[in-house]
């Protein structure tokens, strides 16, 4: 399968690093112009730098803004008025007690993980349909339905995209746009190796088998029994991105390592 998204402009919020990075570096593998973006100018530019640097000649350009707020949002659209891909990546996630949990980290946890994409689309959805052509993927996670006990605040916030990224694909009947959302399961980014670094230290052992020994502990259903590297994520994300998908609509694509024990 050759996919080839030369002409397309794409949008990956949350993108200097990470899982966000990925989906950039292969979106531009594509051929597709990329908007890479993050809070800092900083961490934005080296990160443009990086891919131009895997993928000589990439049309790869970054724009810093903030977009867990409706100001970050409005610049980025801004920057950026029109796109044929929206990639809503941008998210954080924290283990923490139910109990220590106060409101603001649930608010927090909403702006950035459900506001920023509901923002966005609602800049980006109506061009694409106008033009009748378009991509919006929402990256939720296996939490969003195995809600984890240890951040129920995070699963709550990956449901809730599910929510909007289902109702927004209704929106889309009867187009050639699509929306759909992308389900990582445990994903080997920055932000994990951070997570896990205390045990890495203590251990001694690779990051790969403390990931794989923290799967075994935390999510023995996996099947794959290990972390998904952020290649593997992004991989599904491309291909939901192209022409060849263009019949999976409204879909939680799942790339959790057979975590979710459902048969649908």
């Amino acid at each position: 399968m050759q996919i080839d998204l030369k002409g397309q402009t794409a949008i990956v919020t949350g993108s200097t690093a990470g899982i966000g990075f990925a989906i950039a570096l292969g979106l531009a593998q594509a051929g597709a112009s990329v908007i890479l973006n993050g809070r800092s100018q900083a961490t934005v530019t080296a990160a443009v730098a990086k891919l131009n640097e895997l993928v000589p000649g990439a049309d790869a350009r970054g724009v810093a803004a903030d977009v867990s707020t409706a100001e970050g949002a409005a610049a980025l659209v801004e920057a950026v008025p029109q796109a044929d891909i929206l990639v809503n990546n941008a998210g954080i996630f924290e283990p923490k007690d139910f109990f220590e949990t106060p409101d603001e980290d649930w608010t927090r946890m909403f702006d950035v993980n459900v506001l920023s994409g509901v923002r966005l689309s609602r800049s980006y959805l109506k061009g694409m349909l106008e033009r009748n052509r378009g991509r919006v993927i929402f990256i939720s996670s296996e939490s969003g339905l195995n809600i984890p006990v240890e951040m129920i605040h995070y699963g709550f916030s990956k449901t809730a995209q599910l929510a909007v990224s289902r109702g927004l694909a209704k929106l889309t009947r009867g187009s050639k746009v699509t929306v759909n959302a992308v389900l990582p399961g445990p994903t080997l980014s920055e932000g994990v190796e951070a997570m896990l670094k205390d045990q890495v230290a203590k251990t001694g052992k690779p990051i790969e088998e403390v990931g794989a020994d923290f799967v075994r502990a935390f999510r023995p259903t996996s099947l794959i029994q290990r972390t998904a590297t952020v290649e593997e994520v992004a991989n599904m994300v491309v291909y939901a991105c192209s022409p060849q998908a263009s019949a999976t609509n409204g879909a939680a694509l799942r790339v959790d390592g057979g975590v979710v024990d459902f048969i649908a």
